[in-house]
């Protein structure tokens, strides 16, 4: 082993010193689907706010689980170097799973729950995937494109009753032993594949190091100061750089992390008083409906202890100025810090606002810990402060490359800056704005307008829930602004209304049509554009109604909880 410690090496630790305290807890709300869960192995609780299924790891658990899934991995085949694809909904094997894949040499591929069997197919192929871990939810998907999948040797399901073409997790795993690997690694092997947003055109494989994961944990850890006393509730999506990363703060601290399978704000505040929650990480449309929830009266805060929750931060997306002071009106004690990153630069941290700057929300933040940024025009050249340019990243998280395209890895890496593509400011004070992507820049009648600059102003107005600008082709101007719109549930508004609301923005700013929808995110919270314009066209436009039909909460609360236990395409 080389001198410098890696992921795994901090999982042995934990395992080694804390190894019966508690490391993992799933939190599986009654409504879930019984047959896609191994009932045995969970307790059911009953509380007084909700029942749920419930099962828990401790970090020796944890470490010995990744020991035997490596050696699983071995005992079909996989060797160092070896791309192995993990397709699963967030779940308590998720983890180790991921650590048995990295002690082995191999390589993780994690995949978006989201894909549809397509994407699968592709990105399986582009990442060269040897091994395919899937559980129930894509045994369709799957099945559906095998055929393509021909350098796929070895599946294995995780779940009950497997299919004929897969070994089974639940059936193998404990027939292997729980001792490590004798397979030395070291800080610059490859380590995972994970894939951009594709929000943007086609997803890119982006291949990180052993040395860059371990940098997200110590970056995380210095952000946010975890120690064996916290209990991260952890939410989003592990296929993600976002939610790993963060908890990585937990494996560095040895401390407790509890993974919920739901978003209904109910379950987020119930989970947090119930697990005495210190750390939650939530996206905008979450902290949005917790906010709605407890304005409306579904939520009674004074039936919650929720006194242990210090920090709430967000990522993945702009924040408005006004939710976060929301918020604080009703959590005044809670720490704030937004997070900035990329899957290209090791998911949240080389850009952050920090937990003392809350008289910048609306900002990025500064460069993160061990980080370096630059805003820079059209020839690399750094920008005077308040002028838009793109914003450029170096640090230990930089990604090594787009695997298998160099044409790709060459445009968005130079002499170790990593191009984000998204356009950016910095005030007096050295803070970063996000502007906008620099591929969504709308260029109407000659004049450059940033669409995030629009969002951000008309989610002032209350009525309004979310917003997405996107540009429109014009034949005058070439294009126009048009604004969708999604109203908080309950409300109705006209578009008369709200372009007499958006007459407070400079003329050329303004959208020139508005639509009322809903506005789709990602699973990361980011807005997916590419689905508008290709919903709305010109002709589109002038078809649709300009008044909303309220959809349900009922319908609401079903779309977001498939983040945590359906499965949804994106």
């Amino acid at each position: 082993m080389c001198g410098t410690m890696l992921l795994s090496d901090l999982l042995e630790r934990n395992a080694k010193l804390c190894g019966e305290d508690t490391a993992l807890v799933e939190l599986n709300p009654i409504h879930d689907d019984a047959k896609n869960l191994s009932w045995q192995e969970y307790e059911l609780v009953e509380t007084g706010h909700a029942s749920h299924y419930r099962r828990e790891l401790t970090w020796r658990a944890f470490d010995e689980r990744a020991n035997r899934f490596a050696r699983l991995l071995a005992d079909k085949g996989i060797r160092r170097g070896d791309k192995v694809a993990i397709l699963l909904m967030n779940c308590i094997d998720w983890l180790p799973i991921y650590f048995g894949v990295l002690k082995t040499g191999a390589i993780a591929v994690p995949l978006n729950f989201r894909y549809t069997a397509e994407e699968i197919a592709y990105c399986a192929d582009l990442s060269d995937a040897r091994a395919l871990i899937f559980g129930p939810e894509f045994l369709d998907r799957v099945g559906s494109v095998r055929r393509e999948l021909a350098k796929v040797a070895t599946y294995v399901f995780v779940g009950m009753d497997a299919p004929d073409y897969a070994n089974s997790f639940e059936g193998l795993i404990d027939r292997y032993a729980p001792e490590p690997p004798a397979i030395e690694l070291a800080e610059e092997d490859d380590a995972a594949i994970y894939f951009s947003s594709g929000t943007t055109g086609f997803p890119k494989a982006i291949l990180h190091t052993q040395a860059s994961l371990m940098s997200a944990a110590v970056t995380e850890q210095t952000h946010h100061g975890q120690t064996k006393d916290d209990v991260f509730l952890l939410i989003p999506p592990l296929y993600h750089t976002g939610a790993k990363m963060h908890w990585f703060g937990s494996l560095m601290s040895g401390s407790r992390a509890v993974i919920l399978k739901g978003t209904s704000p109910q379950w987020v505040l119930e989970t947090a008083a119930e697990e005495r929650a210190t750390i939650v990480w939530l996206l905008v449309p979450w902290a949005q409906d917790i906010l709605d929830a407890i304005e409306n009266g579904d939520v009674d805060l004074s039936r919650l202890d929720l006194s242990r929750w210090r920090l709430m931060h967000i990522g993945a997306q702009p924040v408005p100025p006004s939710l976060i002071k929301r918020w604080k009106k009703h959590f005044p004690h809670h720490l704030y810090d937004t997070n900035y990153g990329l899957s290209e630069s090791i998911g949240p941290g080389s850009v952050h606002l920090g937990v003392g700057n809350m008289h910048k929300v609306g900002a990025i933040g500064k460069a993160g810990h061990r980080w370096r940024t630059r805003i820079v025009d059209g020839y690399g050249a750094e920008t005077p402060q308040g002028e838009v340019g793109e914003l450029i990243v170096k640090g230990p998280g930089v990604m090594k490359e787009y695997y298998n395209d160099p044409e790709a890895t060459a445009a968005a890496l130079r002499d170790g800056w990593l191009y984000t593509g998204d356009m950016a400011m910095e005030d007096e004070d050295g803070f970063i704005y996000l502007v906008d992507r620099k591929k969504d820049v709308i260029i109407t009648g000659g004049e450059n307008i940033y669409p995030v600059q629009i969002e951000d102003f008309m989610r002032k107005n209350d009525k309004i829930k979310d917003v997405a600008v996107i540009g429109v082709a014009d034949h005058r101007l070439g294009e126009i602004a048009v604004a969708i719109v999604e109203l908080k549930a309950g409300v109705r508004a006209t578009e008369e209304e709200l372009q007499s609301f958006a007459g407070a923005l400079p003329r050329y700013k303004r959208p020139k049509k508005i639509i009322f929808d809903e506005v789709p995110r990602n699973p990361t919270g980011k807005i997916e554009k590419p689905k508008l314009r290709r919903k709305y066209g010109a002709d589109a436009i002038v078809a649709k109604e300009t008044e909303i039909g309220v959809e349900t909460k009922e319908e609401r609360i079903c779309a977001e909880t498939e983040i945590g236990v359906g499965v949804r395409e994106t």
